[in-house]
């Protein structure tokens, strides 16, 4: 039903909110910070927002957080820079679509030129 669809959502959310807002603490706390912002489409989270801010208060610490319409998901940014790259590639060159997943890729691995 409907309602067990909003319950488990709101279940879902609460979860999320009390993991972000537990790791965002553990980070000030192992780095001594008193500040931390919060971006992307997350920081459009009402309750993440209302939690955070109080958990941190409690430790004199502030959280940062952008306008809300400025909190968007960085997915349609994403698909514009592949669709871009798409577009440039000649057709013989698009036969190969595969690439290769890495959920820990380290820092030093990625090239800035």
């Amino acid at each position: 039903s409907f309602a067990d669809k909003a319950d488990l959502a709101a279940a879902f959310q609460a979860a999320v909110v009390d993991v972000l807002v537990a790791k965002s603490l553990a980070a000030l706390r192992l780095t001594n910070m008193k500040r931390l912002v919060v971006s992307g489409g997350v920081g459009a989270n009402k309750l993440l927002r209302e939690q955070l801010s109080r958990e941190a208060g409690k430790r004199d610490a502030q959280v940062f957080y952008p306008p809300l319409d400025l909190c968007t998901d960085n997915g349609a940014m994403i698909a514009f820079a592949a669709a871009c790259r798409i577009k440039t590639q000649t057709t013989s060159n698009r036969t190969d679509t595969s690439f290769n997943i890495q959920p820990r890729w380290p820092l030093s691995a990625v090239s800035l030129n």
